[in-house]
Formats: C-alpha cells, structure tokens, sequence
C-alpha cells in the first residue's frame, strides 16, 4: 500500500498532520547546498577596507600597464610601418625635400630629414664659426634623441609597476596573517574554521600582486627590446642623411621595395654645399 501512494499522502497517514509541513520544510532545506563561506568577496569583506584598498591600487596598476602595453604598441607599429615607406620611396627622391615630401608628414624619418635641412640653412646664419659636419650631427642627434624620448614616456611606470606590486601585495598578505593570528589567540586553539578566512585573504593579496607585477616586467622588457631596434633604423637613416649631406648627395643608399628587393636609386640633383668653416 505505502508504494501505491503518494509521498505526500504518505507522510499525512503516518505522521500527524500538524508535523508533515514542518518534516516538508526540514527536508527541503536539507536539499539546499551549503553556501561557501570562504569565497573570493567573502574573504575580501572580512579584510575590510586595508583588502579592498590593497585590490584597487592593484587594479588602478594593472589596467594603467595594459593601457600603457598597447598604446606603446600602436606607437611602435607605426613608426616600423614609417621606416618601411622610407625604405621604399624616400631615396629613390632626386634631392632629401622631394624625399622628405614621399613622407608622411608626421613621419619619424620626415622629422630627422626636416631637422637635418634646417640645421643646414641655419648653419650660415652662425657668427661663430662651427664645423658643419659636427653642427649638422648634433642637429639630427637631437632629433633622435626627442623621438626616443617620446617612444620611451610611460615605460618607468611600466618598471615601477613590476617592482612594487609585489610588496603592495604582500602588504595585504602580511595583514592577512595578523588577523588569522588574532583569532587563534581569541580562540586559543588553531581551529581550520577560524583561520581559514584571515588566511585566504593572505594568499589571495600575494597572488593579486604577483598577477599585476608578471604582466608589467614582461611588457616593459618587451617594449625596451622594440625600442631598441627601431632605434638602431632610426640611428642608421640619420647616418645615411648626414653622409648625403656631407657628400653634395654622391653618398646615397640603395631603395629597397616593400619586399626587400633593391632597386637603383634616382640621380641625385646637386645639393646645397653645407657652409664651410
């Protein structure tokens, strides 16, 4: 007969009616899962305002290096993008204006040959008598020196970031630790439920600020490298512009095309001799 009825109809038979409700609710709550007390806010909310403010200095730092990540990236991107075009169509100019004209105006390498021509128009306007070879370096050093100074703005952040996250997590590791210490000594025994939270909230900083610092080396190595190469072409081109310059425009390398194939550069029309000293 129990088989042949319902659960319901069931419990009403056996049990007295005012007890099957309270047996219905008794079960039912007994079918709920178990809340964690122990999760990532429930941890953070027991640090209280020194864990909240330790996770949003890490935050501001992490995003503040990603920003920086990808705006250095788009910088770079575009001044390799700059040198392939001058690579391709600056030399293969009659005169460094008609080169300098190839060129974007906002250019890198437009730039360093705008300078180099001025450099060389200011050179006979000086009273006090200077080489012009070592007038026209210092000219277009200087300009290299400003746009490795701009590809380099927000790498100390980036290198700050790396060195210092690490600590501001420990920090908040430390503080952790000293409230699991309280409660064992308010406890007076190392029981897993009264330390579990102060503990948690301790690995938790130490990984927050190990996850911030990683990121932030690697990009500013990364960056370092990239800079460091674009350098190298940005070092090469001037060279090549001083020696033209030097040379009336007899010195002049060979144009490449976008596939790296050389192709013979245009006659060089006679450039205006820089002023002797």
């Amino acid at each position: 007969m129990r088989d042949a009825l319902p659960a319901t109809v069931f419990l009403q038979l056996v049990y007295p009616e005012g007890n099957v409700k309270m047996l219905i609710e008794i079960l039912a709550a007994g079918a709920t899962p178990p809340q964690n007390a122990f999760g990532f806010v429930e941890a953070m909310e027991q640090g209280g305002v020194i864990a909240w403010s330790v996770l949003a200095i890490l935050t501001i730092m992490s995003v503040s290096s990603f920003y920086i990540l990808f705006s250095k990236l788009f910088e770079q991107n575009k001044i390799m993008k700059q040198g392939q075009a001058m690579r391709s169509t600056f030399w293969r100019a009659g005169s460094l204006k008609e080169g300098a004209a190839k060129l974007d105006k906002n250019s890198a390498y437009r730039q360093i040959v705008d300078d180099a021509i001025k450099a060389d128009a200011d050179h006979a306007k000086l009273t006090d008598p200077v080489e012009a070879h070592d007038w026209l370096h210092g000219s277009i050093e200087r300009s290299q020196d400003l746009i490795k100074s701009k590809l380099a703005t927000g790498l100390p952040w980036l290198a700050t970031v790396g060195a210092t996250s690490p600590f501001i997590g420990l920090f908040g590791t430390v503080i952790g630790i000293y409230r699991a210490l309280i409660k064992i000594g308010i406890a007076g025994q190392a029981s897993i439920d009264a330390v579990a939270g102060p503990v948690g909230e301790a690995l938790i900083m130490t990984a927050l600020g190990l996850g911030v610092a990683v990121p932030a080396v690697l990009a500013y190595n990364w960056l370092q490298g990239r800079n460091k190469r674009i350098a190298e072409q940005l070092a090469a081109f001037s060279n090549d512009v001083l020696g033209y310059m030097a040379s009336d425009g007899g010195v002049k390398p060979i144009a490449t095309t976008a596939g790296g194939v050389k192709t013979a550069p245009a006659a060089a029309k006679p450039a205006a001799p820089a002023a002797k000293k």
